[in-house]
């Protein structure tokens, strides 16, 4: 994918002029601006401007998009940046983002009039992925740089970055290399231009060479300030995810409206219950109903008191909680079965408070329809009438009522409005249940449920099922029926490998949501080797993108070979390798995580309709949002809200929510805030240092940054 760059003539002064501001002897009279909370992003449709609109998207950013590709764009001009509000000259965003340094045509007026803008109110430019040249700050790569790919590369962040917007971060930033046969990255290295005011943030070595060159700096120039990024990525990449949250920081110094953290929830299923183990050679799970009826289960999977013990103590060492989901009836089949003895729930209930817990239902019975399981795949039995058949109000109501019974009576710290059904059954399955039980919401209301979880890879979105709304649940690839990783392998190869190579062929029935491995995995080093790793990029990808979703296993992967730990661990272990320590994962209940995903929708609704307005004058941020919506904001350490301090720390600021009541929210900004406060003076010169050499060098082609497919 091409981008354009142009090296644009500016006549800043009559741009200044053009923007209605005070000049020359006007100088005593600055005033203090007012600066919209808003960025703006010019687009030209490649995935390094998207991946920042995703960014600022998901944590709740509101910006404006400009797509250059577009017929009847609106033109940047002026009148489209900057305006007065009641005689107060106000910068109609905070921050600009473009495809690269310059991305018009030469001589446009439009760079023209945001170099204006930019230089008038103090705004940061972000040039999105740019050729390294003179007029970004850099040399061009040819003088001792690099161009190519940065697969499975380790850059590093620099002092100059740790001390400013990449804190957050330990140091090391690598670089994807998932495939040896697909680029998956490309970049410019090179040193700054002589005379040009740029401080590298992030670099990375020359290969060859004994030298560093830049990917993330800042250039100073003519009284503006760019972050010149010099690698393409795309928004799910790990190298930009780590970044993220620093340049956004960057080009808003750290004030805006929406909010980013780094979330991991680990829900572990069927607690108390054993689990039905797959059959190597019948290629199905007996017991369950991908098996013929009457198929016999045999050696169920159940956690062991030394199960438990190893989870407390995995759990302290790794400061993080795991909620059970627990299913009552197992531990009282056990003790019928075993003369009143269950080790396991003993133990269980010792080490209760070391969990957090929820209800799962007694029995884990499937609460939607009932089940023909006659056939394979079953189906929903009907009535004579050919109705579907419904699993009754009352069973469903039974199911939650004696399970939170169950989990009372022995002292579990439960929170009665948290509820996980079986299978998630209840709530639609397709193809053979297409919607709903109806009694499920009844029954909801019956017991007081208010948070239901449900399966992400159904339903991403959160949605009402009566007074419940559901909080999708991430499926780890580590499946229910295995605790052993032979176990694991047999099966994963059964579903991912085509029928000449003696799998399902279930990958090529399907290959839109499906990938057949070119060959069977070792049984006996498939899941360490490449399942592992592959699930632990998935896990630490969600944990990255500001996802609070948790994920979900099964008691039987605790149980055996402790087949789960692994990947628990890789996604650890790969974040506090990654991050500092004033950036630590957030491990919420599934209460917690509900709310928050509801106050997002409620905040991103409110963007979509116009109805948030937030500007910075000085040191003071007024927010106004409708009545009962929660406004979120990143501010600096120290931000007030009506004299008390305004959200929690996190990665070297603040974030948080304040209810709004209808009236302005005003946060007070620590005098040490800076970046957006400065007055706007139009006698200001440009900056004094030495212009860089902007020369093209011989034999080299002035260029336009190229991105591999991907």
């Amino acid at each position: 994918m091409k981008r354009t760059i142009r090296t644009t003539a500016l006549t800043v002064g009559a741009l200044i002029a053009s923007f209605g501001l005070p000049a020359g002897a006007a100088h005593a009279d600055t005033v203090t601006p007012r600066i919209d909370l808003r960025v703006l992003i010019v687009s030209d449709g490649g995935p390094a401007t998207d991946a920042i609109a995703a960014e600022l998207a998901a944590a709740g950013t509101p910006y404006t998009e400009v797509d250059l590709q577009q017929s009847g764009r609106p033109v940047i001009d002026a009148g489209f940046l900057a305006d007065t509000v009641d005689g107060t000259p106000r910068a109609k965003f905070q921050a600009v983002v473009l495809p690269n340094d310059n991305p018009f045509a030469a001589n446009s007026a439009e760079m023209a009039a945001l170099a204006a803008y930019e230089q008038t109110y103090a705004i940061p430019q972000v040039d999105a992925y740019t050729y390294a040249r003179p007029e970004a700050g850099l040399q061009y790569p040819v003088y001792g740089g690099y161009s190519g790919s940065l697969d499975g590369v380790q850059a590093q962040v620099t002092s100059a970055g740790r001390a400013g917007p990449f804190g957050y971060l330990d140091g090391s930033v690598p670089f994807e290399d998932n495939s040896p046969s697909v680029g998956e990255s490309y970049a410019y290295l090179a040193t700054p231009a002589a005379g040009a005011d740029f401080t590298p943030y992030v670099d990375a070595p020359v290969p060859g060479g004994s030298t560093r060159g830049s990917l993330v700096g800042e250039y100073r120039h003519d009284g503006r300030r760019e972050l010149v990024v010099t690698f393409v990525y795309n928004q799910y990449q790990q190298q930009f995810r780590l970044l993220a949250r620093g340049i956004v920081d960057w080009m808003t110094g750290g004030v805006h409206l929406g909010a980013s953290r780094n979330y991991f929830a680990v829900h572990v299923d069927d607690v108390l219950a054993g689990d039905d183990r797959w059959d190597t050679t019948l290629n199905c799970t007996p017991g369950d109903v991908d098996c013929p009826q009457g198929t016999a289960a045999t050696n169920p999977i159940r956690m062991t008191p030394a199960d438990v013990d190893h989870a407390t103590a995995w759990q302290t060492g790794r400061n993080f909680t795991l909620d059970l989901a627990y299913n009552g009836a197992g531990s009282v089949d056990q003790r019928e079965d075993n003369d009143g003895a269950d080790p396991l729930a003993d133990r269980l209930i010792a080490e209760r408070d070391r969990f957090r817990w929820i209800n799962h239902t007694y029995t884990h019975a499937f609460l939607g329809c009932e089940q023909n399981t006659s056939v394979v795949p079953w189906k929903c039995a009907t009535n004579a009438n050919g109705s579907t058949k419904w699993v009754s109000r009352t069973t469903i109501a039974d199911e939650i009522a004696n399970n939170r019974v169950w989990g009372q009576t022995n002292g579990l710290p439960l929170d009665n409005h948290e509820l996980i059904t079986g299978e998630h059954s209840g709530l639609k399955v397709s193809p053979q249940q297409p919607v709903d039980n109806p009694n499920l919401a009844l029954a909801f209301a019956d017991t007081g449920v208010t948070w239901a979880g449900s399966d992400n890879s159904r339903e991403p979105d959160q949605r009402q099922v009566g007074p419940a709304t559901t909080v999708p649940r991430y499926p780890m690839n580590v499946f229910y029926n295995a605790g052993k990783a032979a176990e694991q392998v047999d099966e994963y190869n059964w579903i991912y490998t085509g029928r000449a190579q003696g799998g399902s062929g279930i990958c090529e029935d399907h290959p839109d949501t499906s990938t057949c491995l070119p060959a069977p995995l070792s049984t006996s080093t498939g899941y360490a080797d490449y399942i592992v790793p592959l699930e632990t990029r998935i896990g630490l990808g969600h944990v990255l993108s500001n996802d609070p979703k948790p994920h979900f296993i099964h008691q039987s992967n605790l149980a055996e070979e402790r087949i789960a730990y692994p990947v628990l661990d890789g996604v650890l272990d790969g974040y506090a390798d990654l991050f500092a320590d004033d950036t630590p994962v957030v491990n919420l209940r599934m209460k917690d995580i509900g709310v928050e995903l509801r106050r997002r929708a409620a905040w991103k609704a409110a963007l979509a309709a116009g109805q948030v307005t937030a500007y910075r004058v000085g040191d003071t941020v007024t927010v106004q949002a409708p009545s009962g919506v929660a406004v979120t904001a990143t501010m600096p350490t120290g931000t007030t809200n009506g004299g008390a301090g305004f959200g929690d720390a996190y990665a070297g600021g603040v974030s948080g929510w304040a209810v709004s009541t209808g009236s302005a929210l005003t946060l007070g900004l620590p005098s040490s805030a800076d970046g957006l406060s400065e007055t706007v003076d139009a006698t200001r010169q440009p900056a004094t240092s030495a212009a860089p050499d902007t020369r093209v060098p011989a034999g080299v082609t002035e260029q336009v940054p190229y991105a591999p497919d991907n």
